[in-house]
């Protein structure tokens, strides 16, 4: 789809660049959606396109959920949550998460490192998917030990390999002299490749100059496309909305010839053979002033998109001449972005708006679900004891008000300070047609048989937090050791180990 909303309004025309599928420093994405439609009228300070964590324009972080407070076979023991699998079919709580993956292409003592799909001893397999510098296409799929990036670098004066000595025997090549130095992807880590990114310093050779000089003039070509495009596109609104008044003044250039005779009308051919931007659009064209000032209005609208366009054109061109800034030393940087979707799974962390944090325990089938007299299943089973002694109601009260709102069709506001007092919530139970109590008779999903106690149940706010199994699942075999002590690395990043400490000896 085309990321812009074009709004056309009266003398002029808008344009909104939508972000799409932009990565956030939290690696999450922000994708914008348009909520207008062709043809809708729309005023100041009407929503145009919903972000990442809104819908209509309202802050949207998480998803209402039907939610139970009972122990189920022990998995929701300490904080621990139970979800339905409807959640996971129903991508209640999927998300996309973006990585950046760079790498540098460095200036060494030894020569100059470079990108590259020929890599030494490595298969035809692996490299498929690289193009001629060495990087990933967009649209592949990527899993751990996957080459993201082709890079060789210059290996040192050291003594051959006996198979690298066979290997100049038989073939003379100078495939011993370089060694792999490729990005690859990270451990546990997968996705699809959406976008690819290579900076590079000036070079002075003739290969470069003449690639510079086909990128210039393509520049060149489309820059003239888009100012015609947009010539063409001014031209025939001033002939559909014009082209039935007559001028009062004659339309003239800005060096006086005369294009409309007064009294005239402005027709197809008026323009045509004149540049937009040398006509005198400031003297008044029509008798009407209301026609006047748009006419003044869309050649305004007109030339700041010229400008805008010339801009780009210089900056562009710069780009190609002098080339990206980058470090001393570096001679390249490529970067690559990963894109993945993450659905809800056991290990992942989820909160309420209460504090009510906890861990997926287990993701049970919506039919061993504990249910309502009326057959629905709840979504979420809590367990009642994280209640009590961190004295949160506020959960309590969410709950039961959320059931009488989803009954009644109403949206409730309930600010700190200010919030719903017992008495009211119990009188939205009684007009919703609930038990006052907030508490119903539930039924064992596998047995079908009723539990032994009524149970709270209701609908509340629920979260997916950035806290996610996928980031921080890890096991270690043999791996790096410190160097002073000997021992193993802690953490994921270095590898590492788990602390053996002071309780575990």
């Amino acid at each position: 789809e085309d990321p812009r909303l074009v709004l056309t309004g009266e003398a002029q025309r808008v344009e909104y660049d939508l972000m799409k599928f932009v990565r956030t420093n939290q690696n999450t994405c922000i994708n914008q959606i348009p909520v207008v439609n062709e043809g809708d009228h729309v005023a100041k300070g009407q929503v145009l396109a919903d972000g990442p964590a809104t819908d209509r324009g309202h802050l949207a972080l998480g998803r209402n959920v039907m939610v139970a407070f009972m122990p189920w076979n022990g998995y929701n023991f300490e904080d621990a949550i139970l979800i339905s699998e409807r959640l996971v079919s129903e991508d209640y709580f999927t998300s996309i998460h973006i990585e950046e993956h760079e790498i540098q292409v460095r200036d060494t003592k030894r020569g100059e490192e470079e990108l590259t799909r020929e890599i030494p001893n490595v298969s035809e397999d692996a490299t498929k998917n690289l193009d001629e510098n060495g990087i990933i296409r967009i649209g592949a799929e990527v899993k751990a030990g996957d080459i993201l990036v082709g890079k060789v670098t210059p290996k040192g004066e050291t003594e051959p390999t006996p198979e690298e000595k066979l290997l100049k025997a038989i073939f003379g090549s100078k495939a011993g002299d370089v060694k792999d130095a490729s990005l690859k992807m990270p451990a546990g880590t997968q996705g699809i490749v959406i976008e690819t990114k290579l900076f590079s310093r000036k070079k002075k050779d003739p290969k470069t100059k003449k690639e510079d000089k086909k990128k210039l003039d393509l520049l060149e070509k489309e820059t003239s496309d888009k100012i015609d495009m947009i010539r063409l596109r001014l031209n025939n609104f001033l002939i559909s909305k014009f082209g039935d008044t007559p001028a009062k003044n004659a339309i003239e250039t800005r060096a006086g010839k005369v294009l409309v005779k007064a009294g005239a009308k402005i027709t197809k051919a008026t323009f045509d053979k004149i540049e937009l931007e040398l006509v005198d659009y400031t003297a008044p064209w029509f008798a009407d002033e209301a026609l006047n000032a748009m006419v003044r209005n869309l050649f305004a609208e007109y030339r700041n998109l010229l400008r805008e366009i010339e801009n780009d054109l210089r900056t562009e061109k710069h780009k190609i001449m002098v080339g990206d800034e980058l470090p001393p030393g570096i001679v390249q940087l490529a970067k690559v972005y990963v894109a993945q979707k993450r659905k809800l799974k056991v290990g992942d962390k989820m909160a309420g708006r209460h504090g009510n944090k906890g861990v997926i325990a287990k993701i049970v089938p919506i039919e061993d679900m504990p249910f309502l007299p009326d057959g629905l299943p709840v979504d979420i089973v809590l367990n009642p004891l994280g209640v009590p002694s961190r004295m949160n109601l506020g959960q309590i009260f969410e709950t039961t008000l959320g059931w009488a709102g989803k009954i009644l069709d109403k949206y409730y506001a309930t600010p700190v300070f200010d919030g719903a007092t017992f008495e009211e919530v119990l009188g939205e139970l009684e007009m919703a047609g609930l038990p006052t109590s907030g508490k119903i008779s539930l039924y064992d999903g596998r047995t079908g048989e009723k539990f032994d106690q009524e149970v709270t149940v209701g609908y509340i706010y629920m979260m997916k937090l950035s806290h996610m199994v996928d980031d921080k699942i890890h096991a270690r075999s043999i791996g790096p050791y410190s160097l002073i002590t000997q021992q193993p690395l802690g953490g994921k990043a270095q590898f590492g180990g788990q602390r053996f400490g002071e309780m575990e000896v």
